[in-house]
């Protein structure tokens, strides 16, 4: 039975906008372990958003959960924005401090995924825009993510997964930013 491409895309969607918030000066509360006062975890936990360090394969190993999952979520940020955004927008954005957000926009553009250009209002500022390699990373991610709530999902009658599909969408547009 397939399951409907929609209900997974949804559920995708809504499971990649849930991430666990950063208690102050400690790590992340809930089931999924976090980091260490100088940001570093014990290689298989999660970081300070719900998503694995790219220390080890972390409980879901490679892909759309696992490692690299910060990068993706910096690139699938700048996918959304309506223009290139600064770091700080970036950091704000992803819920990081500054230091963490340069480091991660420097990975993305050593990478290719993500290019630096001057700001057109205020030349002293450099605002990050995703390349088409960029976009080609996101889509990849997107499509493992659903692919892998389609799996998850073989089990579950048409209405269980309209149902979860419903109830994870408001849980998601409910979460603590």
């Amino acid at each position: 039975m397939a399951v409907n491409d929609s209900d997974a895309a949804r559920i995708a969607d809504a499971l990649a906008r849930v991430r666990l918030p950063r208690r102050p000066g400690g790590p992340v509360g809930g089931p999924f372990g976090g980091e260490g006062p100088h940001g570093h975890g014990g290689g298989h936990g999660f970081g300070p958003h719900g998503h694995a360090h790219g220390h080890g394969p972390g409980p879901f190993g490679p892909g759309p959960f696992g490692r690299g999952a910060a990068r993706i979520r910096l690139l699938e940020t700048l996918a959304s924005a309506e223009a290139p955004l600064s770091v700080g927008e970036i950091g704000e954005r992803l819920g990081v401090d500054q230091p963490r957000a340069s480091r991660l926009v420097q990975a993305v553009v050593h990478a290719g995924e993500a290019r630096r250009e001057a700001d057109p209002a205020d030349a002293r500022r450099t605002l990050i825009a995703l390349t088409d390699a960029g976009r080609a990373t996101v889509a990849q991610s997107t499509g493992a993510r659903v692919e892998a709530v389609e799996r998850a999902l073989a089990g579950f009658a048409p209405e269980e997964r309209a149902q979860l599909a419903a109830l994870l969408g408001r849980l998601a547009d409910a979460w603590p930013r």
